[in-house]
């Protein structure tokens, strides 16, 4: 069993840490604001890090994990392995790795999809960037976090693949919205709607797990007057990596860039705290432009 840091307590960190003190582990916990029961907590980074084999970040941006992760390294320069299941930026991940690297430590970034229902089941996917045996040495853990662990590389592809991920993710959903109003201006019932495109090429996961209208699918967040499993203000934030990321590579993402408009409109107007999937009422309430298609 091995000694774990665990530094940001959030909706994701709290469900996550949680599962590696049951799992046997050895858990100390850091957050300013969060203080979820069942964990052992520390009254800052610095003393959850002490003694600890392993130190994982589960923070709102990059730039807070940049700053933990050097106060850790200064304040104590035993060789550790830093796990950031945070989603940043791959140039920030790819910069903090440097960092760390010359503190004499070691980094991966292992970014996570799931959402809030897979880190309380131990569902989550992890997609892992780093050296192979940092990889080997993390693997474990992630394990007892998660359903599905994968290398993916050198030091930011994980963040890499995950802003490739949600922003197919978004187009998904904004597209299943429009095409389910469409449906029912048509005359469709949504549960027939469901039956048929659930079993045909139209499904995905937005349709099949988090289906916007309400009854079709348990457990969605549509049946629960769209309370976040992944609010639409995280989906805005990983968008804008993703469009970081193509304007450094120089990469054409005409529907990303479509999306990422549309989740900043939705934002903007004040349901950031919604899941992402209630993007449907943006769809109901938008018109078609004046000269038609």
């Amino acid at each position: 069993m091995t000694t774990v840091a665990f530094i940001g307590l959030g909706n994701m960190g709290a469900p996550m840490a949680t599962n590696l003190s049951q799992a046997g582990h050895t858990v100390r916990g850091f957050d300013l604001v969060s203080k979820p029961s069942g964990i052992e907590l520390a009254d800052s980074a610095e003393a959850a890090a002490a003694d600890a084999d392993v130190v994982i970040t589960s923070l709102p941006n990059g730039m807070l994990v940049d700053q933990v992760v050097t106060s850790l390294t200064e304040a104590d320069p035993t060789p550790r392995l830093y796990i950031d299941v945070s989603t940043i930026a791959v140039s920030q991940a790819r910069e903090i790795a440097r960092k760390v690297a010359e503190a004499g430590s070691r980094f991966i970034d292992a970014p996570v999809s799931g959402g809030i229902v897979g880190a309380t089941n131990g569902t989550l996917a992890f997609m892992v960037g780093g050296a192979e045996e940092d990889f080997a040495a993390a693997k474990p853990l992630l394990v007892d976090m998660g359903s599905s662990v994968t290398h993916c590389g050198a030091i930011g592809n994980g963040q890499a693949v995950k802003a490739c991920n949600n922003m197919i993710l978004a187009v998904h959903q904004i597209v299943l919205a429009e095409a389910l109003v469409l449906g029912q201006r048509l005359g469709l019932d949504p549960r027939d709607f469901f039956e048929v495109i659930s079993h045909a090429t139209g499904n995905s996961w937005a349709l099949s797990v988090n289906a916007p209208v309400p009854g079709l699918v348990e457990g969605s967040p549509a049946n629960h007057e769209f309370a976040p499993g992944f609010a639409a203000a995280l989906m805005l934030k990983d968008l804008n990596l993703a469009m970081q990321a193509a304007h450094d590579t120089g990469t054409d993402t005409a529907l990303g860039r479509a999306a990422t408009e549309q989740y900043a409109e939705f934002v903007e107007a004040g349901h950031g705290g919604l899941d992402f999937s209630a993007i449907i009422s943006a769809v109901e309430a938008s018109q078609p432009p004046a000269a038609g298609w």
